[in-house]
Order: structure tokens, then C-alpha cells, then sequence
């Protein structure tokens, strides 16, 4: 019998665990390096004063895609967490007396759209039918192919799908073909933003995250978004997976084009073959040699990054009135704030933001009678970054969600913590302090994002948010998967 390989898995975030536990139940020896006390990547906990605070994704959509997962382990979410579809998914502010509830359900959501634009519900129907067929073809045959060249797209009926799903279109012009009315336009265009890139550069393609927000919902994990990392940890070491904390990597040794070992805070490890679920840019400029890595400078420096974002963790003492889990401000320009981040990168003149509030479903995350709220507002990467300007922006949010929803808090405030460009840079090795990864743009979509092999490296893959099929924590899971049955392939081409 062969000895199991032994495996090197880099980040112990969402894609890294994916794959850990793809590749352990495979056989193969599996050990995880994490640089941080806990694992989860940006999805970590900060406890305090019994309050606990998601530190970075707080949406839950597709929810089919954790279920697959967890399904290839004979395991099904309800084994370890709670799910609770929200209703309503989440509210949006327009202004101090214009908001609206976006309901679960699809009645009730046409019947808002056809108070807003009268005849717009006909038009939600089929624009919902047209993006759940993206969504089926993205999911079913996009997402899982590994993207190595321009050669595994060359197929009529992934054509014909591909002009379909219209890949070459953009969201703009697709929403905007569908309604008029800015309100829609606005809800519509959303989830964009935080793909990278603003509506007009983001392939229509991507209407299809309207039809996991608006079909499939927002859904909530009892306790947090972490337990999602829990669940895959106890996956990861029931199959056998170590994962090491506080063990970052610092070389990669490459010798005849093969990585033998690396070497971390804690010691050298040798391994056979080696995924990289940690920020890509860093691995691949930082931790090989310059001969090894695929990418130069200048490559990385003209990449279209994702948002980094202003994040604080807030804690009060009161229960705040007449907000959801889930709130949206868009009472300022969406598309100033847009070009502010992509067009013309820096700080923005006024822009939205976005507060979560977990304690309004989840009692376990404040303690009695006071409340957890998460605000985050989209910036772009690469901004100079201090506590004077986070200080400003606290001030803008603050009187604008104090001014829109009518009540003051600040006052109430006892637990604050504030999290940005420096603090993803200094966690998480990210490039340029980006927060979700690299942009959904066109030319950076598929083939044409960062590579998944490494390039002069025989035993080695990328995998994560920089690569295919790109940012979010199913794609992250989803990029997991596919690396661990690439590796498996070569893995078993060395054998022959």
C-alpha cells in the first residue's frame, strides 16, 4: 500500500478547510497552518463584555452550496447549526421617511414592486426567471471547472449558454433594460458592489445573485457566521485533518520545480504537495522565490481588487427600534460612491454603508437588553488608512443613521472596535487591505482570473477569493473543492 501523501494546506479560511477535508477523505495526510489564533480566515469572532461579533461575512446566500458540501461527508448542515431564513432578507433606507422591508416572499415582493413601478412585477418575473437559469448553469457548469485555459470554455453548448446567461453584457444596461424606477435599480445593482466592480464594468451574467438573494434568501446561522467554521472544522478533524494555529508560513522551499517544505514561525514542515488558500498575491510574491511565482509586480499592481471595507463592532446598552438584522443605506448617490472606490479611488464625499444587527434574531450575541450592531462601509483598497480618518467616517455614519432612523445611540455605545485597510493587511497578508478578493470583472472572469496552478511550481495550487471562481464564502468554498480534485489529479499523475 502507497504512504498517504502528505499534504500542506496554507489558511485555514473557507477555501483552505474545503479542500483540507476533500483531500483527507481521499487518504491522503492532511495538515492546515493557520497564521491566526482561530480558524476561519476573515470569518473570525471577536469576544467582548458578552457581546460577539462576526468579524467579517455576515450575509448567508446559496444556501445550497453549504449543503452540497457538507453532503459530500455524509453530513447535513442541521448536524451542526441552525438555519433561519430572515423575513425580511433586509431593509433598505432611502431617507429619513423612504424605506422599505424586502419581503421572503415572492408574492409580497412583486406586489412592492408594482406599487414602486406600476407593471414591474411582470418584469421581476422574468428577470428572476432569467437569472435563476444563469444561476443554474453558473453553479452547475461554471464554478467547477478549474479554469486553466480558454480551452475548457471551447464547447458549443458552453457557448450557447455563455450568450445565454450573457456573459458579454452588463449589469447596468440588463437591470436597466427590466425597470426604471431608481429605487428597484438601486436594490437590483447592490450585490455588485461587492463584487468588485460597479455595475457598468460587472458582466449581466451576476444577475443571477439577485436570484439567490430575492429566491433562495438571506438565511442566519444560529450563533453567528462562525459556526459555519465550526461545522467545517469538526469535518475537517473527524477525518483525520491537523490544523496548526499560530503558524505562519514563511518560505516555500522549491527544489527542481517541486516544493519539498516550508517554513513557518514554528519549525519547517516538509510536504509533497502544497495548496495556497492564503491571500495569493502574498504567496506568490512573498513566500517563493522570483523564478517560482507567476506573477511580477506589475501584474498584481494592475489587477482590479475588490472593496476593502470600514468596519466597527459596536456594542449598546439599549435595544435600537425599528431596524432588521440586516440594513442597508442608500440615501446617498450609489453610483458617486461606486466611482469613489473603482474610477477614482479615495475616500468617498458621502457614502453608504451598511449596518448589520445579529441580536435581533440571535439572543446569544449581546447580552440582555442591549445590542450587536456591525457597521461596514465598501472603500476601495490601496487608501491610506489611520484612526483620524476612521474617526471622521464613524462621525459620518453615525449622524446619518442617528438622522434616518430617528434615534440616538452614541451615547449608549459601550463596547466599539474599528477594523480596516491596516488590520486586513496585518492579519491577513491581503493586497492592498482588500476585504472580498478579486473584482468580477469580465477580464477577470474564469480563465482570465489569477491561475489556480502554479506555473513553475509541479505540486502546487492556488485556491480562494484571488482565483477561480472568485470572492464570497460559497465560491471560496466551491474554489476549495475543486483545487483539492486538481491536486488529487496530479497527485496521481506522479504515480505513473
Amino acid at each position: 500500500m502507497d504512504k498517504p501523501k502528505h499534504i500542506i494546506v496554507i489558511g485555514a479560511g473557507f477555501a483552505g478547510l474545503s479542500a483540507a477535508s476533500v483531500l483527507a477523505k481521499a487518504g491522503n495526510k492532511v495538515t492546515v497552518l493557520e497564521k491566526n489564533d482561530q480558524p476561519g480566515g476573515r470569518a473570525r469572532v471577536w469576544k467582548k463584555d458578552g457581546f460577539t461579533f462576526d468579524m467579517g461575512p455576515s450575509w448567508y446566500w446559496m444556501p445550497d452550496v453549504f449543503e452540497n458540501y457538507f453532503a459530500l461527508f455524509g453530513k447535513k448542515i442541521s448536524d451542526y447549526y441552525e438555519l433561519k431564513r430572515l423575513d425580511p432578507g433586509y431593509h433598505i433606507y432611502f431617507g429619513e421617511d423612504d424605506q422599505m422591508d424586502i419581503p421572503a416572499d415572492m408574492q409580497v415582493l412583486e406586489v412592492l414592486f408594482e406599487e414602486i413601478e406600476p407593471g414591474s412585477s411582470m418584469a421581476l418575473r422574468e428577470f428572476l426567471k432569467q437569472a435563476g437559469y444563469k444561476y443554474k448553469v453558473a453553479m452547475g457548469d461554471y464554478v467547477f471547472r478549474p479554469s486553466h485555459s480558454i480551452t475548457e470554455f471551447i464547447d458549443l453548448k458552453l457557448i450557447i449558454q455563455s450568450l445565454r446567461i450573457q456573459m458579454l453584457g452588463n449589469m447596468s444596461k440588463h437591470v436597466r433594460r427590466h425597470f426604471k424606477n431608481p429605487k428597484l435599480v438601486k436594490l437590483l445593482e447592490f450585490p455588485v458592489l461587492f463584487l468588485g466592480a460597479t455595475p457598468q464594468n460587472t458582466p449581466a451574467m451576476y444577475s443571477l445573485m439577485n436570484y439567490a438573494d430575492l429566491v433562495l434568501g438571506t438565511w442566519y446561522p444560529m450563533g453567528g457566521m462562525h459556526e459555519i467554521v465550526k461545522a467545517m472544522v469538526a469535518v475537517a478533524e473527524e477525518l483525520g485533518v491537523e490544523i496548526r494555529l499560530n503558524t505562519e508560513v514563511t518560505k516555500i522551499n522549491i527544489y527542481n520545480k517541486r516544493a519539498r517544505s516550508v517554513e513557518t514561525t514554528q519549525g519547517m514542515i516538509e510536504a509533497d504537495f502544497i495548496i495556497a488558500g492564503a491571500d495569493y498575491a502574498h504567496v506568490d510574491q512573498q513566500l517563493v522565490e522570483k523564478k517560482h511565482r507567476n506573477y511580477d509586480e506589475q501584474y498584481w499592481d494592475t489587477r482590479t481588487m475588490s472593496p476593502s471595507s470600514l468596519l466597527f463592532y459596536i456594542g449598546t446598552n439599549k435595544k435600537v427600534a425599528d431596524i432588521q438584522h440586516h440594513n442597508l443605506f442608500f440615501d446617498e448617490d450609489f453610483e458617486q460612491h461606486a466611482a469613489d472606490i473603482y474610477a477614482d479611488p479615495k475616500w468617498p464625499g458621502k457614502p453608504l454603508f451598511y449596518v448589520c444587527c445579529p441580536s435581533k434574531t440571535d439572543t446569544t450575541v449581546a447580552p440582555a437588553g442591549c445590542e450587536n450592531l456591525f457597521f461596514l462601509m465598501p472603500i476601495a483598497p490601496g487608501l491610506t488608512d489611520d484612526e483620524q480618518t476612521r474617526e471622521k467616517y464613524f462621525g459620518v455614519m453615525m449622524d446619518r443613521f442617528e438622522k434616518v432612523t430617528g434615534q440616538n445611540i452614541r451615547e449608549n455605545i459601550i463596547v466599539k472596535r474599528s477594523y480596516a485597510l491596516n488590520d486586513f493587511q496585518s492579519d491577513y497578508h491581503s493586497y492592498k487591505g482588500n476585504a472580498y478578493g478579486l473584482a468580477n470583472t469580465l477580464k477577470q472572469t474564469a480563465f482570465l482570473k489569477p491561475a489556480m496552478r502554479a506555473k513553475h511550481i509541479r505540486n502546487m495550487l492556488y485556491t480562494g477569493q484571488l482565483t477561480v471562481p472568485g470572492p464570497g464564502v460559497p465560491p471560496a468554498i466551491i474554489s476549495g473543492q475543486v483545487a483539492a480534485k486538481e491536486a488529487m489529479k496530479l497527485l496521481l499523475m506522479c504515480k505513473r
